[in-house]
């Protein structure tokens, strides 16, 4: 049973619609890529699943409940947990401040230890940083901890949005090792990326987005040679 679903989901912004009838699961365990061209609806999916949009039809399924009508919050409690595009740190505050904020919710305040020591042995960097603001970090660095205060938050699923967005080669391979890490501690991902060659290379499956519809699917390494897949979006 998927531990995530998304059934015929419709959704937009306005009277602008977005997603046509999307669909996605997420094995438990699993890391999952969503990938699709620029206006695909990667990050629509995102929203509207995290809650910060409302689906205009179809179900939302977490964990074995109907969590469609849920707010962020509440979802959040629950332990689906949304990286969002753009980092959206708290600038002035330090990293270790950062990721406390990150485990706001109840079920993640009783392990916080474990996850501060889990985050710092992901990323070193963070740990030398502890008592920087943010706003000094790199672009690399603030990304780590964008992960890391998700990380905060005891994720059952953790959802990623563009990670190696406006990020140096060297920091970006650094990110996508962190994600294996995640994996084998046993966080469920969907990871939403523009590098479409290297969220296939570490996903175990994949869905592929087009106008708002959920165009292909299969394990990551089969669309990986997929002609369609390497001719639309890996430039072959």
């Amino acid at each position: 049973m998927a531990i995530l679903e998304i059934r015929d989901v419709t959704s937009g912004y306005g009277e602008v619609q977005i997603l046509w009838g999307a669909k996605i699961s997420l094995e438990k365990g699993k890391l999952t890529s969503l990938v699709g061209t620029n206006g695909a609806g990667k990050t629509t999916m995102l929203r509207t699943v995290m809650g910060l949009l409302k689906p205009w039809s179809g179900t939302i399924w977490f964990d074995g409940k109907d969590v469609s009508k849920q707010s962020a919050h509440e979802k959040a409690e629950q332990g689906l947990v949304l990286v969002p595009e753009g980092r959206q740190l708290f600038t002035d505050m330090t990293v270790a401040e950062n990721l406390e904020m990150g485990a706001s919710p109840k079920r993640a305040r009783a392990h916080l230890a474990k996850n501060y020591e889990l985050v710092f042995e992901m990323f070193p960097r963070l740990a030398e940083r502890r008592e920087q603001k943010a706003l000094t970090l790199s672009g690399g660095e603030q990304q780590m901890l964008a992960v890391g205060r998700g990380i905060m938050a005891e994720p059952v699923v953790l959802m990623m949005d563009e990670l190696s967005l406006g990020l140096a080669p060297v920091l970006v391979l650094d990110l996508f090792e962190s994600l294996i890490l995640l994996k084998e501690a046993g966080i469920t991902m969907l990871l939403v990326e523009q590098n479409v060659q290297m969220a296939l290379a570490v996903s175990d499956y994949a869905f592929v987005l087009a106008h708002g519809k959920t165009e292909l699917e299969g394990r990551a390494r089969d669309l990986l040679r997929n002609e369609h897949v390497q001719a639309a979006y890996l430039g072959m």
